[in-house]
């Protein structure tokens, strides 16, 4: 790595402050919020971390560490305090077929690759593109991902033993039915009364936290009989030992584990990013996009060495962080120290959590997500800007997070290029010389390059055309290869083109495409004037 590459890198992960985002200073109350808060995360980190674990075909205990690692790492050097990561379903479902045909080995060489790529993005600076993702994607996206939540935790809703866990929902299984249904309901109801009325009554204590807890203490006290933790799987088990993945190092193995650790490179940071742009929203507080990609990057690595099944940023768990009041890297360090904890000497009392309790909690980070003002924007917003919220939340939904936010950058950028497109237009007058000049107005580039040629009439024209690039901006290649189809068709009826006012990127662009042999000093203002010869390609001075 070049040596500016890993300056970059080390300035990048010097420890953060522990403060809010290095600004306001902690107070005891905000440490103890932020305590309570990481228990309560850590509490609805563990069925999310099992489950995944069931969808990528692995041990229960290989989501467990992913969601420990990756959670502590991200909590500590990520670009936005608040966030939560773990094992996420949206990367699980792309290791199934991984896991199924190489083994859990090449998974962990998978994850060590996927972080060494995503550590290269942060450094290479990739991250800052998150700000291409348009407003109405944003909507599609919070929208798409509230419903999976909402649907992963319909499994719950099944005999214990019978379940078939995926990562968009439901499938297989028998569904409860009778009392024990009901029980499931009015627990899940109830915990989302807590929910809504704790702040009503106090703020010390996070309201679901205090939801998971009422409802255990009343399901343990008078044993009542419904799904609980310790149904999915046992969560007991020691410290992650380090292990280097056992693979063959040889090129094969590349070619085997690469598209894997791009794709999941790639849906690691798009959701890690998303969720850092929504938390940040909500808290007022900026995050660093190429910190948090290196911080991704870094967990990932390290996971992928103490068989972990990696993870990224979890926008239902980072929202009841923030629910809850956690704001500073100790909410997250704290959820993770608990989940660990869990696992080693609190293992018999997490699995007597009922599932019920949980499901209620993450139905109240549903509702919250879920971005119910779309209804009312979608009605006052241009119709593509409302296709592409229904587009990317479907897309979400039936296919995965990654797809559906290309899908709507692609959409929206075909739809601005388009609505550019129709912008070209010009105005023409004629000089006192009996010269014709046309005032070109909008952008010029690929797609409106062929209305940009239909502007003129070399046919009709006088002898002496003038383009005026005044309030235009010549783009691409495209837009370059336009002008030159108009002066040839001038040049063909014998007619003199010139060109005016281009500005100093188009001047630029001109000199490094070879189309324009001028030097700037001779234009300083870049109030340019050039006439075209056709038979040597060559925009000269004028």
């Amino acid at each position: 790595m070049p040596r500016a590459s890993l300056g970059t890198l080390t300035n990048r992960l010097t420890l953060p402050d522990l403060r809010l985002n290095g600004g306001d200073e902690l107070t005891p109350s905000q440490i103890r919020t932020d305590v309570l808060s990481g228990l309560t995360v850590a509490l609805a980190l563990v069925p999310e971390a099992v489950a995944f674990a069931f969808v990528a075909g692995v041990h229960p205990l290989v989501g467990l560490y992913a969601a420990f690692m990756v959670g502590l790492i991200t909590a500590v050097f990520g670009g936005r305090p608040g966030m939560i990561s773990g094992a996420t379903g949206a990367l699980a479902v792309v290791m199934v077929a991984l896991v199924a045909e190489h083994g859990v080995e090449y998974l962990f060489a998978t994850v060590v690759l996927m972080g060494i790529i995503q550590i290269i993005a942060g450094v290479m600076q990739w991250g800052k593109f998150i700000r291409l993702v348009p407003h109405p994607v944003m909507l599609g996206f919070v929208n798409g991902l509230a419903i999976v939540i909402f649907l992963a935790q319909l499994t719950q809703f099944k005999v214990p033993g019978s379940m078939e866990v995926s990562g968009h929902g439901a499938s297989g299984g028998d569904w409860l039915t009778g009392l024990p249904l009901y029980t499931m309901l009015a627990l899940v109801a109830l915990t989302m009364a807590i929910i809504w009325a704790m702040p009503k009554l106090t703020k010390t204590i996070p309201a679901p936290l205090a939801g998971i807890g009422i409802v255990a203490l009343l399901v343990i006290v008078f044993g009542i009989d419904v799904p609980r933790v310790g149904d999915m799987a046992s969560i007991e088990g020691g410290l992650p030992p380090f292990h280097i993945p056992a693979v063959p190092f040889t090129w094969e193995t590349l070619q085997i584990i690469l598209p894997y650790s791009v794709i999941l490179a790639a849906i690691g940071l798009i959701e890690s990013l998303l969720t850092l742009n929504l938390v940040s929203e909500m808290t007022g507080k900026r995050g660093g996009a190429s910190q948090e990609c290196i911080a991704q990057g870094l967990a990932n690595t390290v996971t992928g060495f103490f068989g972990g099944m990696g993870g990224c940023a979890m926008i239902g768990q980072s929202m009841i962080n923030v629910k809850s009041g956690g704001r500073t890297r100790i909410a997250g360090i704290c959820a993770a120290l608990f989940l660990l904890l869990f696992i080693l000497v609190a293992s018999p009392l997490i699995e007597q959590i009922p599932l019920a309790a949980l499901v209620g909690v993450m139905f109240m980070v549903v509702i919250g997500t879920f971005a119910w003002n779309s209804f009312r924007i979608m009605r006052r917003v241009p119709l593509m800007d409302a296709f592409v919220i229904l587009l990317v939340t479907v897309v979400t939904v039936l296919e995965d997070l990654a797809v559906a936010v290309v899908v709507g950058v692609i959409v929206s950028a075909l739809a601005y290029a388009w609505n550019n497109a129709k912008r070209i237009h010009a105005k023409s007058y004629r000089t006192p010389e009996g010269a014709k000049v046309y005032q070109v107005q909008g952008p010029l580039f690929f797609g409106s390059s062929e209305g940009f040629i239909e502007l003129f009439n070399p046919v009709e024209d006088p002898s002496r055309v003038v383009v005026d690039f005044a309030d235009s901006r010549v783009v691409d290649q495209s837009a370059l290869q336009a002008i030159e189809a108009v002066a040839a068709k001038y040049e063909a009826q014998g007619k003199e083109i010139q060109l005016r006012h281009l500005s100093r990127d188009c001047h630029r662009l001109l000199n490094k495409a070879g189309h324009l042999m001028i030097d700037s000093d001779d234009d300083p203002d870049y109030e340019l004037a050039v006439n075209y010869s056709v038979r040597t390609g060559i925009l000269g001075g004028h």
